[in-house]
């Protein structure tokens, strides 16, 4: 007993002794310049093990040692703080200065240029050696918390129209494919991807399909045909196909382009900024003598890290990349300024001007807000001056921003979720992401109601046009470059089905409508109007679709491909109109469709198709 007593007396002695060596501290952490309060820092004893993060009002508290203690407090979007934390304090409050934006000093010959800029925009110059930024390794996930504010824009899925009441369908086409990249991302990450993140038209045209190339005067070729709907029997599917003309590398016109980089904190994580060099740096290797590159940087402010550049100073402009570090907040819509003007102060008449962004779309400072950007977009693309957007990340990424961008800057929209994504962007089609052959193209179909009795597009929600904008000349669409192919589906009620997909309307008073004797076997009429890339005013093509009646599965190996792919987009949007849609179908139609596939795209949809078989709960592939 007497030992017990010993024991237990040592236990309280050697607790107290331990709590008279610590302490807690609580505390909150504000911005410095709109003292607004901030989740996410990491607060840590410098030289000690001790460490925690800041709750969503900015607080923390923690056991620290009895004494002075040095708090160590980190951030991707402001500068690494350390704070003196005297004895006796028990509450503290801790103010953090946004970084600003700082460049290496192997660009010390063109940081006046950033200074300038600096200072027409803010009216200070950024003191970066006072406050150079702390580079760290980031965070393991989730050591921020789940702070997820990714943003897509919302997608009104297409319904059915009755063909007696709308009997025109126009829409501009769409060749990105940053749909299906981010969606890869999201299944390789073992989750299922938001609805709203889910455009099937990207998804369809991110795999290349065999259509012919053109052999007349026009740089565009039309194909249609026609199946069984295989999500439902009872429907049809029609594809159109377009396939634009291919430009030996030879001839392709020189390019002038400038590649506006986010440096901002936020790009500081692996799939973001070191990602965006290796990209980059793809492109680089391909660039011939007559093209040039100058690279503008984005933080806290705007800066020109290399003036236009020759091609052939491969050397120079891969050095100039791999000197880009991350810091700061994301001042966007002031380096789209200045890559416009480095783009407009080396225009090249007959050629190529282009500006490339690689960002993960979180502007906060300066011209940010939609309207003023789609302002300054549609203003420097009348002048000639196109914009492509490569998005990169997670967690932050602002799709919706991305995908304005691009489609209001004539350019391109691709995500960039690796290596490889950036490769087949910069490498296996060069040509067509960077030379136009056919500028604002718009599909208008015109059904036959012999022949459908309803229709709906698959996918293009936010590609539609009113039916007048077709030959209006001034309605801006999208563009064709070299090589792509472009791929469009309708589900098509037959006419005198029983089963009625459109919702009725009340009949006319002060007018009927009456179907006009046509060709036997006509379904549709599909007419495409596009501009040469120097021409203001449009030409006109048409193609007639036979009517014909196949299963899907012996239609044309790409046919399949693009419905296993249409099918699959609309489980994962859970679309009203997927039918008998199923992960087993959609399996079986792809694993039939493969075909030529020399980089193994659609060998890798199937392992996606499973993944998300498996994430979907009461699937039947995943109890398989």
């Amino acid at each position: 007993m007497q030992k017990y007593f010993s024991l237990l007396l040592l236990a309280c002695f050697t607790t107290l002794i331990a709590n008279a060596q610590t302490r807690e501290i609580k505390g909150t952490v504000l911005d410095a310049g709109n003292r607004a309060t901030l989740p996410g820092v990491i607060v840590l004893v410098k030289g000690g093990a001790q460490a925690t993060r800041t709750g969503h009002q900015g607080d923390f508290r923690l056991t620290i040692p009895a004494g002075p203690v040095v708090l160590q407090l980190r951030h991707s979007r402001y500068h690494t703080q350390e704070v003196l934390v005297k004895a006796a304090t028990r509450n503290i409050v801790i103010l953090l200065q946004p970084a600003q934006l700082t460049l290496n000093d192997a660009t010390a010959p063109v940081k006046k240029e950033a200074e300038k800029v600096m200072q027409r925009s803010y009216g200070f110059v950024a003191a970066a050696e006072a406050a150079p930024v702390m580079m760290y390794a980031p965070p393991s996930p989730g050591a921020y918390g789940d702070y997820n504010t990714e943003d897509y824009s919302p997608i009104n899925e297409n319904d059915f129209h009755a063909v007696t009441n709308q009997p025109l369908s126009t829409f501009s086409i769409d060749v990105d494919r940053a749909a299906y990249s981010n969606i890869r991302r999201f299944l390789n990450n073992g989750a299922l991807p938001p609805a709203d993140a889910v455009r099937v038209e990207e998804m369809i045209n991110y795999f290349d399909y065999q259509y012919k190339a053109p052999t007349g005067t026009d740089p565009v070729a039309i194909y249609t045909d026609m199946a069984l709907c295989p999500w439902n029997t009872r429907h049809q599917l029609v594809r159109i196909g377009l396939k634009g003309s291919t430009v030996a590398a030879d001839k392709i016109p020189p390019s002038n382009l400038v590649f506006l980089v986010d440096v901002s904190g936020s790009m500081n994580e692996p799939n973001k900024l070191p990602l965006v060099k290796q990209a980059l740096k793809t492109l680089v290797r391909q660039l011939r003598p007559a093209d040039k590159v100058a690279i503008a940087v984005y933080a806290g402010a705007a800066g020109l890290v290399l003036p236009a550049t020759p091609g052939n100073e491969k050397t120079r402009i891969l050095d100039a990349l791999d000197q880009l570090q991350a810091g700061g907040s994301t001042a966007g819509g002031e380096g789209i300024l200045l890559a416009y003007k480095t783009a407009a102060e080396n225009f090249m008449k007959a050629g190529n001007n282009r500006v490339i962004i690689a960002t993960d779309g979180d502007f906060n400072v300066g011209p940010s807000s939609d309207g003023a950007l789609q302002r300054i977009i549609e203003k420097e693309r009348d002048k000639g001056i196109s914009l492509s957007v490569l998005g990169f990340g997670m967690g932050n990424y602002k799709d919706n921003k991305l995908e304005l961008l691009a489609d209001k800057g004539n350019g391109n929209y691709a995500y960039i979720d690796n290596f490889e994504e950036a490769r087949r962007t910069f490498v296996t089609e060069f040509g067509g992401t960077l030379f136009t052959i056919a500028k604002d193209v718009k599909l208008q179909v015109e059904f036959n109601p012999r022949y459908v009795q309803s229709y709906r597009l698959v996918g293009y929600e936010n590609r539609l046009l009113q039916n007048e904008d077709f030959n209006n000349d001034k309605k801006d669409a999208g563009d064709m470059g070299a090589g792509h192919t472009v791929t469009a589906l309708y589900e098509i009620v037959p006419a005198g089905s029983k089963a009625t997909a459109a919702n009725r309307v009340d009949p006319l008073k002060y007018q009927q409508r009456t179907v006009v004797s046509s060709p036997a076997n006509e379904v549709l009429t599909v007419k495409l109007r596009y501009k040469r890339p120097a021409d203001s005013q449009s030409r006109l093509m048409t193609r007639v679709l036979p009517y014909q009646l196949q299963d899907i599965t012996t239609a044309p190996v790409d046919f399949r491909m693009c419905a296993a792919v249409a099918e699959f987009g609309q489980l994962l949007r859970n679309s009203a109109h997927k039918g008998q849609a199923s992960y087993s179908q959609v399996l079986a139609l792809a694993k039939d469709a493969k075909g030529d596939d020399p980089e193994g795209y659609r060998a890798e949809f199937v392992q996606l198709v499973k993944k998300a078989a498996l994430l979907q709960p009461g699937s039947q592939v995943a109890r398989e």
